[in-house]
């Protein structure tokens, strides 16, 4: 009996299929099949981070199990985690988005802006949310455009907008850190409910809808689609253009929720803001299992990435631990994601 899958669908064996066989070869393609499957991928995640969870708790046995400590690896996986859902998307579709990090600096310096804060003070501190969003689904769309319509390698695409938009960035702020005034807005962003973090709310919903997006509606199958067979998605009817535009203009979205999670955060609009952070969102995704040639990747999976390099840092900064070599156990578990990957990785029907 023949099992039909569709492109970039994980399909995991009905329990016994290993045992009917009776062959050791077909047993070891259901293993292999399980951890190429989001269930298996998923519970790899979940095993490394209780073994991670467990040296904290042994190493630093006083503090690391603490609730503030924990509150305090979750409010520093937020800012990254909202991020790295919108990379997901990108990512899943077959593309790469280098700018994200730039795009949030840019968005908390424009939110941060005198004339901006004046404004916010006669109307409402919302203005500067709805000013910094603004900026980040701009550059996405930007984005978007120069990639779909002008057809630009997405690599040097949003590379562009990184060095642009640090530019841009530095020359708004002349260089200087510009301070947050309104006090109804921090008090907001820092707000606790039942206990909890604003900051972790706020990426919680970004996840949930990004989980809803991809696994419940027809964007997230077409982007998948994309990812594993774009000329097949094309014939089949789905407006590949516009669709990766719209994924771009859902990461620089993103980006504009961290910059204003990040305004929260440190009540400080700077060009510095978000340095890097392109790169530890790609990370927490790969890591998460979303290949990066597109047509497979989870929600899930990329939230576990985050806390996983979250709970590794923490675990670092417990014991005194040099980041230097904290850098170097991130490089390793990268290289170990990727290989894994290309172990248990098959995806098929995937066009030049």
């Amino acid at each position: 009996m023949s099992e039909q899958t569709t492109p970039g669908t994980d399909v995991v064996p009905p329990p016994g299929d290993q045992v009917a066989t009776g062959e050791p070869g077909a047993a070891r393609t259901g293993v292999q099949r399980f951890f190429s499957g989001s269930v298996g991928r998923n519970l790899g995640l979940v095993v490394a981070l209780i073994v991670l969870v467990i040296v904290g708790a042994v190493t630093a046995p006083d503090t690391f199990l603490s609730v503030s400590n924990i509150l305090t690896i979750l409010r520093a996986a937020s800012i990254i985690g909202v991020i790295s859902i919108g990379m997901t998307l990108v990512i899943i579709a077959g593309g790469i988005d280098l700018s994200v990090g730039s795009v949030m600096g840019l968005a908390s310096v424009v939110a941060a802006l005198a004339a901006i804060q004046d404004l916010a003070d006669q109307l409402h501190w919302v203005v500067m949310v709805v000013i910094a969003l603004a900026v980040g689904l701009a550059a996405g769309v930007i984005n978007g455009i120069v990639i779909a319509y002008g057809k630009v390698v997405a690599f040097m695409a949003t590379l562009a907008m990184l060095v642009a938009a640090r530019g841009l960035a530095e020359i708004l702020a002349e260089r200087r850190t510009l301070q947050v005034r309104d006090r109804d807005f921090i008090t907001f962003m820092n707000l606790d409910i039942v206990g909890i973090d604003m900051l972790i709310w706020i990426f919680a919903i970004v996840a949930a809808l990004g989980w809803v997006v991809l696994n419940r509606t027809t964007f997230g199958r077409r982007t998948v689609a994309i990812g594993g067979n774009r000329e097949a998605a094309r014939l089949a009817g789905i407006n590949v253009k516009r669709h990766t535009m719209w994924l771009y203009a859902i990461s620089g979205l993103c980006a504009g929720i961290a910059a204003v999670m990040i305004l929260g955060r440190t009540t400080a609009g700077s060009s510095t803001n978000g340095t890097l952070y392109e790169l530890d969102a790609i990370a927490a995704v790969v890591v998460g299992g979303t290949l990066l040639v597109g047509g497979r990747g989870t929600i899930t999976g990329t939230v576990l990435g985050v806390l996983i390099f979250q709970t590794l840092t923490n675990v670092f900064v417990q014991n005194n631990l040099s980041s230097s070599v904290q850098a170097v156990v991130k490089g390793v578990i990268i290289v170990v994601a990727v290989l894994l990957q290309q172990r248990f990785a098959k995806p098929t029907g995937r066009g030049a």
